[in-house]
């Protein structure tokens, strides 16, 4: 039995709920249908307490991800549990089947899967903690990367010389950032992720370096 720390979960689209399972008995299916009703349709995270009890819920693309956890286990866990449930359930179904299925047809295919998603999150809290860390410092450097792109798109007209350097210098990072977005669903990969674009503001930055060393009227 999973340990009382996720107690429910469900998937619905829009408020029509096509999977949810659970090993406990309450009346938090009820109280997490009410706060269903309540979300707002854009895509978003939302927490609500209620009763020593957080009902979470993960909005994305007219489907609702849901898990009722006891207020002891944080907000962390919850919403790894979340993450992974959506990332397993788009796999399984984005080309369509959901989009049509009734309400609970998908319990037999998918209730397994959120108990094996349950069961993963409360025995490796230690890992979660770990993969939330690295994720965070990934989408740190991601949105350096990016706000210096956009910069470089509004920066004055340089020399030729100049110019080519720098389209190299976006290039690179605009693959990084396709490369990363490759890999932030696994693990390992996204620690390798993030030492590597660290390694590559080390280099940007010397870019930079040279080129506010070296004068704009350089001859070639």
């Amino acid at each position: 039995m999973v340990q009382k720390s996720l107690i429910y979960a469900f998937v619905s689209r829009g408020e029509v709920v096509l999977a949810e399972y659970t090993e406990f008995s309450g009346n938090f299916n009820s109280i997490a249908f009410q706060c269903l009703q309540k979300l707002p349709s854009s895509n978003n995270k939302f927490t609500y307490n209620c009763d020593g009890h957080t009902f979470n819920y993960l909005v994305d693309n007219g489907y609702t991800y849901c898990v009722v956890a006891d207020e002891s286990s944080g907000r962390q866990v919850p919403i790894a549990f979340l993450e992974r449930i959506k990332d397993d359930f788009v796999s399984k179904y984005g080309s369509g089947k959901a989009a049509t299925a009734p309400a609970n047809s998908l319990n037999k295919e998918f209730g397994p899967k959120l108990k094996e998603h349950m069961q993963y999150c409360v025995e490796h809290p230690e890992e979660i903690s770990k993969l939330a860390k690295v994720k965070a410092q990934v989408s740190e450097v991601k949105g350096v990367m990016m706000e210096n792109i956009e910069k470089r798109v509004d920066a004055p007209v340089k020399p030729p010389w100049r110019d080519m350097l720098w389209r190299a210098l976006v290039r690179s990072r605009r693959l990084d950032w396709v490369r990363l977005a490759a890999l932030e669903n696994d693990t390992a990969d996204l620690v390798r992720a993030s030492r590597y674009l660290v390694a590559t503001r080390v280099r940007a930055s010397r870019a930079r370096t040279w080129l506010r060393l070296n004068p704009t009227d350089l001859q070639i």
